[in-house]
């Protein structure tokens, strides 16, 4: 059990491909008495897990059922097809979902993309467990992978590449926590993902922060007027 002196900590959830390094040395920065807590699962774990309370807040890929959630989205990832080295489509820096159209394309069953209409390409006689697995049939000749490009960096091989999908669907990144009055750490990791300064933060901060911080931005634009005169 926590007692009031114990420094409280915050669990974030990540799905591959979605790197929370540098939010997370920001954390460390802005709030070096509270352990951020990283747990790496799938996006169906991650919201299971925040809407029961076992982690604070997630970072996943839409869709999500958003019941009980607040979402905001961070970025939208491109999407590439992921081919061995001497595959036609490396003739060209980028391609079309029409290039994939006699393709066999592979499906796994953890597929980060959403696709509004029919997918590229002819379906595999299976559809691989993993994306993992998936990468492995296309070293092996088996058909190509359309996925996020955080992904296919992840499963990097020396024998495959990918190459740009110009038309087909981004991923989008966001991050969800609970749909109830935001904590303080939650209203932190906010401002972090979003950009906020420590004096724009909306967490408490010293008295004479906010002060200075207001004051400085109007000289600063006054000085750069002055100085196009």
């Amino acid at each position: 059990m926590t007692t009031a002196s114990d420094p409280a900590s915050f669990r974030l959830g990540y799905v591959p491909g979605v790197t929370p390094g540098k939010w997370a040395r920001l954390w460390a920065e802005r709030r070096p008495r509270v352990p951020l807590q990283l747990v790496a699962t799938t996006t169906d774990e991650v919201v299971d897990l925040v809407r029961g309370g076992g982690l604070d807040a997630g970072l996943v890929r839409l869709p999500i059922d958003r019941a009980g959630l607040h979402a905001i989205p961070l970025y939208t990832e491109t999407t590439v097809a992921v081919v061995p080295k001497e595959h036609l489509l490396t003739a060209a820096e980028e391609a079309t979902v029409a290039d994939l159209a006699d393709e066999i394309v592979l499906r796994p069953q953890d597929d980060a993309l959403a696709w509004p209409g029919d997918r590229p390409g002819r379906a595999a006689a299976f559809d691989p467990a993993t994306t993992a697995e998936a990468v492995e049939l296309v070293a092996a000749g088996v058909g190509v992978l359309v996925l996020p490009q955080s992904l296919a960096r992840l499963h990097h091989r020396r024998d495959l590449t990918y190459r740009p999908l110009t038309d087909a669907p981004g991923s989008s990144v966001v991050l969800t926590w609970p749909d109830a009055e935001n904590t303080e750490l939650m209203e932190e990791f906010i401002g972090i993902v979003r950009g906020r300064t420590v004096n724009s933060s909306r967490t408490p901060a010293p008295r004479e922060s906010p002060r200075t911080g207001v004051a400085r931005a109007p000289r600063r634009t006054a000085d750069r007027r002055r100085s196009r005169r």
